[in-house]
């Protein structure tokens, strides 16, 4: 029964891990990176569809993205929802091909992705602990019914603290490279 809830906690917190690294792959550092129109949607025959299934879309150098759209007449829709998307990129298009220039990011910009980006950090703890109180509560229920004794119940306890505190030590690693990443010049 422990053994079960370890297995389910390790999971969440894999899964948290995983949804905050999406998440700060769509803040926007100095460099190109593709991940940062994940995001951006096109009306596709009538269906919100994400940018990736339109279109192919490649990182040509540290400065500049290239989207060569499947359909020509896809074009100006992208170049819509791209300038609709508030990313700060304004794309430049000779018909065929979609070129977003990367431009430097100015030290206020920095500021505030680190800001956003330490927010997402903050959920990610927040969510890491309702997963620690879910995971007691289900401990606890299972001592109440007699399930476990209170020896077992207190190292379970002490278990799940001790894999809740390494998660939010990895939370805080990942945040950290991010936020290098952004400084970064």
């Amino acid at each position: 029964m422990i053994n079960d809830i370890v297995k389910d906690l390790d999971k969440e917190i894999s899964d948290t891990h995983h949804g905050l690294k999406m998440q700060l792959a769509k803040l926007r550092t100095g460099r190109a990176n593709i991940a940062v129109l994940d995001g951006v949607r096109i009306d596709y025959y009538g269906t919100p569809t994400p940018l990736s299934q339109v279109a192919q879309i490649s990182a040509t150098d540290p400065r500049m993205i290239t989207i060569k759209p499947w359909e020509k007449k896809l074009t100006i829709d992208i170049e819509r929802a791209i300038m609709a998307s508030k990313l700060g990129l304004n794309p430049q298009s000779d018909g065929e091909i979609i070129r977003l220039p990367i431009p430097q990011l100015t030290e206020e910009r920095r500021k505030e992705l680190v800001k956003q980006a330490r927010t997402e950090g903050e959920k990610s703890k927040v969510a890491l602990r309702n997963h620690r109180r879910n995971a007691n509560e289900m401990l606890k229920e299972l001592e109440k019914d007699k399930e476990i004794s209170e020896d077992d119940l207190k190292r379970a306890l002490e278990q799940v603290q001790e894999i809740i505190d390494k998660g939010i030590t990895d939370v805080e690693g990942i945040l950290g490279q991010k936020e290098r990443e952004i400084i970064e010049i």
